[in-house]
């Protein structure tokens, strides 16, 4: 019952966060040119969070994320590891389209930020998954993604807390740049055990308390895991 209560208290609180997006004053002027709003979909009490950049033509049409051929890679990868895309949340940085998909500017991605930081605050995912290097910016600034893509990176955020990240590439990436597929397949069949390594290791509230904003830490999933540091 304690979980059916929590899904149906962030499934609430998400659509009161996109009426607030909807009758927002302060969007960016993708507002003005968008088909539909496209907010994020998935599980609103989901362990892991997939962000990508933002809408492509199809999204901005059904007001869905990742319904395109990135979306279709996304969902048999997700299929691989024995997930459905109904089990995982799906958002962007930006939630409008940008003119022939061109790449968030600056004054967009910062505008759309604090709707992307209450998505987390709500669903408070144990594990996000940043596709591409617009979304990992986000979170972790200043960093490569081909020299991250893969480690598991703990970070304290600004307002949000401890957060564990995984970058990896995005699928519309891979889709250009196949022998990337590999790599990004590699990268999803760790997903399951970094959710039971998090799951038995839960973050230490003292450890937290204790510690600044954006201090890093390393986390090893298994020896045979990669660790992530940063810093």
């Amino acid at each position: 019952m304690e979980n059916l209560v929590d899904f149906q208290t962030k499934e609430k609180a998400l659509i009161d966060l996109y009426r607030s997006i909807l009758n927002s004053k302060n969007c960016c002027k993708l507002a003005l040119s968008r088909t539909k709003l496209v907010p994020g979909e998935g599980n609103p009490d989901a362990k892991i969070m997939f962000i990508g950049e933002a809408p492509g033509k199809n999204e901005d049409e059904q007001g869905k994320p990742f319904v395109g051929a990135a979306g279709k890679l996304l969902g048999e990868l997700l299929n691989k590891i024995g997930l459905q895309r109904e089990d995982v949340f799906i958002a962007n940085v930006l939630k409008c389209r940008p003119p022939n998909n061109r790449d968030p500017l600056p004054e967009e991605a910062s505008a759309c930020l604090p709707w992307l930081q209450k998505q987390v605050e709500i669903i408070d995912p144990s594990l996000i998954i940043p596709l591409g290097r617009h979304a990992m910016e986000r979170f972790l600034p200043g960093m490569k993604i081909s020299a991250v893509r893969g480690k598991i990176l703990r970070r304290n955020v600004s307002g949000l807390g401890y957060r564990v990240f995984m970058p990896t590439y995005h699928p519309a990436a891979v889709l250009y740049h196949r022998e990337w597929l590999g790599l990004l397949e590699e990268d999803f069949k760790k997903i399951p055990k970094i959710l039971e390594y998090l799951k038995e290791n839960p973050t230490n509230e003292k450890e937290e308390n204790n510690a600044g904003d954006w201090d890093s830490l390393e986390i090893g999933v298994s020896k045979h895991f990669e660790q992530g540091k940063l810093l």
